[in-house]
Order: structure tokens, then C-alpha cells, then sequence
């Protein structure tokens, strides 16, 4: 009877293991395909409009997927066309770089709009608003600064061209400009001159203030930008905007198109779920403490196997992780820092070496933490308090650890053979000869140099194997 409820307990406690782990393994995929699934937000139900997508604040990852399928969802509508209102500051080179291919790409006009008074098309949007079909200005807003930002770095020599009185821009007898001093740093302004002068030449806009703006860090107000053939119209607002592009024509894939804007209807498309959720794990500072609940999870459920939870949150906020470190400008060195200092730290938990393994862990771990993100946009930096915060967090864990280990070093021995050394027993009997102590209620067979009968009692010296070596006490009398 009592083998067939152990029988049917461990059968039970088998199919629940199998349950917990398809249950697992169906989160793990959930996880996994809201990750990586290209999912996109169903086009509005109007054919033939205008849409109307924001460039707001720096130019990322999540920004360039919510623009690029909003082009793409605008040109499976039908749409007549595209407008961008810019506000940014700049911000990534590859999310730059893939948007202005989707836009160079794109079926349907593409105009970029600066709007509203007081925006800015600085750095990365410079080169957006060149790629655009149409580029557009609202009054009081300002363009240029496009100098690569891991470049423009105090140490570099800083060239000091005569500026226009009026408007701040480079007069255009300075279109030449001190090169950087290292081979790498001409390479790089000198690519990113290329790329810019390539998109000027295309839209047939000015390409010599462009290249200002590279070198020298140029900026231009819309009035100036307009003199200059920088951009093509400025409008005070979408009503004016759409009342100059009628009648207009634009070149897509080497067909001229002329623009009829006038009596189509407007889509405002806001970002969806996906572009809000990209936003949000591609944050620095997301991804970081993803990727550390990642690796902790793991390692506990490693640690501690058939919990399950801890493994699974562990697996989908690694795949997370990850999946931001793939679109954002991640320093390999210090992702291996980051992970080396977080394996000597729990090395030391499982192999205490007095603080060394510890201490050389948090070290790695912030450093690598400091030189994880390779650029110098402070809207991609891993703030310093998260960094603080969770290498405190990390040294306190390692304390209370080294704590633990010290304490246990200094507590006396409760179990084992080592324990019986010093504790008094009673003989217990005579068998053959051979005296069987009583200890903590075990019969132990046991050795001394004079003779014992039972109740005598004695005191343990030592233990071998299976004999105690004890020595008689006196009885009391």
C-alpha cells in the first residue's frame, strides 16, 4: 500500500513537472515572438490621404521603426503622400541611416517638415530632412550642426570660420574646413560629407552649405536656408504647407509626379504598441537592467533547477536584452566587463576567496557598465545613479555574503564526524570484547587503553571510520 501512494505521488509530481515545463516553454516562445515578430499597426481605413507621421525628440531606434512602416503602410494605402514633422536633436547614425533609406526608397513623396516654430532639424535630422522629396521649414526654426557627434570632441582642433551676421550660418567663401587631425577622423567627417553631398546632389539642393554643416558644425535658420537653396518652401503651418506642395512636382524612381494635395483627407498615425514597447527596451538603462535580471535569473535558476520562474523571466529578458544591444551602439568590451564582473561576483558565492573574486567583480562591473554604451549622445548614456544603484546593490549582496561565510567559519561543528570529538558517552555494552558506546543514540564500536565495562563512562578523542577512540572518565562519587 505504502509503494503504490509513493508510486502514485511521484507520477503526480512527474506530469506536474512536465506541465510547468510546456508552460515554460510557451511563455519563452510568447516572449520570443512579441520580441521579434515584425508586427505593425493596421493601416487606417483611408485611401488616398495625406499622412502625417512626428519625428519627435532623438532619432532611435523605435523612432525609425515607427516612421519607416509608417511609410511603408502609407504606400500599401495608397496614400498620396507622406509628411514628416521633425523636432529632434539628432541621435543615432544607423537609425539615421535606415531611415533615409527607406525614405530614398519610398513608392509615394516623402516631405519633411519642420514644424513647429521653435523645432530643430539638428545633426541627424539634417540629413532626413536633405533626403526628403520636399524639404520644408516653419518660420523660426533652425537646420544644420550635422557634424558627426563621436567626432566633434573637445580635444579635436576647432576651426573658427566668419559667420553671417544675420543668421549665424558660414558665409560661402568658407566652405573649406580645418580637417581633423587623426586618419580616422577625416575618414569618418569625409564619409559622412560623401553621404550628405550625395543626398544634395539628388534633391538638387544646396551641397556646399551641406558640407559646412559636416565640417564646421554650421547652423541656419529657415529664412537663410531658404536664400540659400537649402530647403524648398517654408509654410507657417500643415494648412500653408499643403496649399504650396499642390501642383508640385517631385521625382520618385525617375518619373516626375506632380503632387494633388488639395481635397485629400489627412491621417494623423500615432505610434502603436510595438513602436511604444521598442521605445521602451531600447532605453540604455532598460536594456541594462534587463540584461541583468537576465543573467541573475539564470544563475539562480542554475542554482536552484526545477523552479521554472526564475528561468523563464530570466530566458525572455536575456532574448530582450539582446534584442536592444542589436540596434543599440553597444561597446563589446564592456558588455564582456559587465559579464565578467557579475561572474567573479558569483563566483565568489560559491567559491569565497575573502573578498578578491568580489571586489575585482564590482570593479569590472562598473567600468564595464561606464563604457558599455559607444557614444557620446547623452540621450543613449546608461545614467550614472542606475549604474550606482546596482553595483551598491551588488557590493551589499557580496557583504552580506562575506558575512555569512565569515560566520560560518567560526561556528563550532554540529554534524559530522569532527562533532563527536570532546562529547562524553556511556558504554553501552560488551560484544565479543569489543565496548559499544551510545552516542546521540547510535551504538559506535569503540577503542581505549584501559578496560571498560558497561556504564563506565568515557570522553571521545578522535573517530576513524566506524571506531571511536575514547578515553575512561572516573565515575563520581
Amino acid at each position: 500500500m505504502e509503494r503504490d501512494i509513493y508510486t502514485e505521488g511521484m507520477q503526480t509530481q512527474s506530469a506536474c513537472a512536465k506541465y510547468l515545463r510546456l508552460l515554460s516553454l510557451l511563455l519563452l516562445l510568447f516572449g520570443l515572438t512579441c520580441t521579434l515578430t515584425p508586427f505593425s499597426a493596421a493601416p487606417p481605413p483611408v485611401s488616398g490621404g495625406i499622412w502625417v507621421l512626428d519625428l519627435k525628440g532623438v532619432l532611435g531606434p523605435a523612432s525609425t521603426d515607427y516612421l519607416s512602416r509608417g511609410i511603408d503602410d502609407a504606400a500599401k494605402a495608397g496614400a498620396r503622400a507622406v509628411i514628416i514633422r521633425i523636432d529632434t536633436p539628432g541621435g543615432l547614425d544607423l537609425s539615421m541611416r535606415d531611415l533615409v533609406r527607406n525614405i530614398l526608397g519610398s513608392p509615394i513623396p516623402v516631405i519633411g517638415y519642420v514644424h513647429p516654430g521653435g523645432a530643430r532639424a539638428a545633426s541627424a535630422g539634417t540629413y532626413v530632412l536633405y533626403a526628403c522629396h520636399i524639404a520644408a521649414m516653419s518660420p523660426a526654426t533652425n537646420l544644420g550642426a550635422a557634424t558627426p557627434v563621436q567626432i566633434a570632441s573637445p580635444t579635436l582642433p576647432a576651426s573658427q570660420p566668419e559667420r553671417d551676421g544675420q543668421n549665424g550660418a558660414t558665409d560661402d567663401k568658407d566652405t573649406a574646413a580645418n580637417a581633423p587631425g587623426t586618419a580616422m577622423e577625416r575618414k569618418l567627417i569625409n564619409d559622412a560629407v560623401a553621404y550628405i553631398r550625395g543626398l544634395a546632389e539628388l534633391r538638387g539642393r544646396n551641397g556646399d552649405w551641406a558640407e559646412q554643416a559636416v565640417r564646421q558644425g554650421a547652423s541656419i535658420a529657415s529664412s537663410r536656408a531658404m536664400e540659400l537653396g537649402v530647403i524648398d518652401l517654408i509654410a507657417s503651418d500643415l494648412d500653408d504647407l499643403i496649399a504650396q506642395l499642390e501642383g508640385r512636382t517631385v521625382n520618385i524612381a525617375g518619373q516626375n509626379r506632380t503632387l494633388k494635395l488639395a481635397d485629400a483627407p489627412r491621417v494623423e498615425l500615432q505610434p502603436d504598441w510595438r513602436s511604444e514597447f521598442l521605445a521602451v527596451i531600447t532605453n540604455p538603462n532598460v536594456a541594462y537592467v534587463l540584461m541583468l535580471l537576465g543573467i541573475y535569473g539564470l544563475i539562480f535558476e542554475f542554482s536552484n533547477p526545477g523552479v521554472g520562474l526564475p528561468g523563464i523571466v530570466g530566458a525572455v529578458c536575456i532574448l530582450l536584452a539582446l534584442y536592444a544591444f542589436q540596434v543599440l551602439p553597444v561597446s563589446y568590451a564592456g558588455l564582456g566587463l559587465v559579464i565578467l564582473g557579475v561572474a567573479l561576483m558569483v563566483a565568489e558565492a560559491f567559491a569565497p576567496s575573502f573578498g578578491v573574486l568580489g571586489l575585482g567583480g564590482l570593479i569590472a562591473f562598473v567600468v564595464g557598465s561606464i563604457i558599455l554604451m559607444d557614444t557620446q549622445l547623452p540621450a543613449y548614456q546608461i545614467a550614472l545613479p542606475v549604474i550606482l544603484a546596482l553595483a551598491l546593490s551588488s557590493a551589499a549582496m557580496l557583504i552580506f555574503m562575506l558575512g555569512m561565510v565569515w560566520r560560518s567559519r567560526h561556528q563550532a561543528v554540529v554534524s559530522g564526524i569532527d562533532a563527536l570529538t570532546g562529547v562524553n558517552a556511556v558504554v553501552e555494552e560488551l560484544h565479543e570484547g569489543q565496548p559499544l558506546v551510545r552516542v546521540r543514540g547510535e551504538l559506535w564500536q569503540a577503542d581505549c587503553t584501559e578496560p571498560l565495562q558497561p556504564g563506565d563512562p568515557v570522553e571521545i578523542l578522535t573517530a576513524r571510520g566506524l571506531r571511536l577512540s575514547v578515553k575512561k572518565l572516573r565515575r563520581e562519587t
